[in-house]
């Protein structure tokens, strides 16, 4: 059972993704709005990929959203469950969702209820600029997110 102490009490919004290569800054976009909204019992982390670092940090919430760009112009926004692998085994420096859970449940004890949200892309040239389907995709996530968030004393079940 994970632990529920207050310091433990927060849902994480992971937003990853490479700020320079289009519909990639979708994740991080995501999580730096929802830090601006400044609401309690929700903390960001912004990266450009995730890794095993971040594993503490997913231990120590009682529920995570990772939000990332797909790279799948016909794909659709997707907000599913994602649990932990069977194995924490890491063989590059980037790691997968699952991947992340397992080593927050193998080296910190807790891996805690997760999503991932995933946001079509459809540009990932070299820019700034986003497609108008991942900016649709943009505003649709916040706004779940932030709706999600603050309609649940402790997110259970997503959008």
């Amino acid at each position: 059972m994970p632990d529920s102490s207050p310091d433990r009490d927060f849902l994480l919004v992971i937003g990853y993704g490479n700020s320079v290569r289009q519909d990639d800054q979708a994740g991080p976009m995501v999580a730096e709005r929802i830090e601006m909204e400044a609401m309690p019992g929700v903390r960001t982390l912004v990266c450009a990929q995730l890794s095993p670092e971040h594993a503490e940090a997913v231990s120590l919430a009682s529920a995570v959203v990772f939000v990332d760009a797909q790279a799948d112009p016909a794909g659709e926004l997707c907000f599913a469950p994602v649990f932990p692998g069977e194995s924490s085994q890491v063989t590059t420096h980037a790691v997968e969702p699952c991947t992340l859970l397992a080593l927050a449940r193998d080296v910190f004890g807790q891996a805690p209820a997760a999503w991932w949200l995933t946001i079509p892309a459809e540009r990932l040239g070299f820019g700034t600029d986003l497609s108008p389907r991942t900016q649709e995709g943009i505003e649709w996530a916040v706004l779940k997110v932030i709706e999600w968030a603050g309609s649940h004393a402790r997110p259970i079940d997503p959008p």
